[in-house]
């Protein structure tokens, strides 16, 4: 049975925040907002937690998680990127965006892609950059879209009903929108949108 935290959308309290992050740090699956609808997420570090969220979204082999960070500080860390790519995240971050980049050796194998890329995503969300700030590293998340649907799930009340004893902790933040993040693919000299959401396209065409 897992936890369920109401916590406020624009000044989260720190100690919901920091019980989040033990929950994390202990290997659990949680259930939190970002600027796109819920997400899952877990350390970077717990492969069983990790395992777990392919389980729940009955993910293929090949898929390409994301590292949701506060900021770009720590991009360097976990993908390779020249100072253009630089420069358009940069502009366009806090935002419903997921840009797909190579991967350093700091990023684990297991979440690169056969092409060695991984996500990176900076969300404009209170309660998703507070605990980050907390966990004082990235958090492994993916939508939580569940098996067979296109959109993220968005009522925290319908999600604690289908998943709470799936996951640690279900984050409420009210009702949240539907639609993933856009994907946008700076692996080449051009940026390729790999999958259209709630970011707008105008600044990558």
């Amino acid at each position: 049975m897992s936890q369920f935290f109401y916590i406020h959308p624009e000044n989260p309290q720190s100690r919901l925040i920091n019980q989040a992050v033990e929950i994390i740090r202990k290997g659990g699956v949680i259930i939190y907002p970002t600027d796109s609808g819920y997400a899952l997420g877990c350390g970077i570090g717990e492969k069983a937690a990790m395992e777990r969220i392919v389980k729940i979204r009955q993910l293929p082999e090949n898929h390409n998680f994301t590292l949701v960070c506060s900021d770009l500080s720590e991009l360097s860390t976990y993908a390779m990127v020249d100072n253009q790519a630089y420069r358009l995240m940069k502009n366009n971050v806090p935002n419903p965006y997921t840009f797909i980049l190579p991967a350093t050796k700091d990023v684990p194998r297991r979440l690169q892609t056969k092409r060695k890329t991984i996500g990176i995503r900076v969300p404009d969300n209170a309660i998703a950059l507070a605990l980050i700030a907390a966990l004082g590293e990235p958090l492994l998340s993916c939508s939580l879209m569940l098996p067979g649907e296109e959109t993220t799930q968005s009522d925290p009340e319908e999600i604690r009903n289908i998943l709470e004893h799936q996951v640690d902790l279900i984050i409420h933040d009210g009702y949240l929108g539907v639609e993933p993040t856009t994907v946008i693919d700076l692996t080449n000299d051009s940026p390729e949108i790999i999958r259209e959401g709630s970011g707008s396209l105008t600044p990558f065409i």
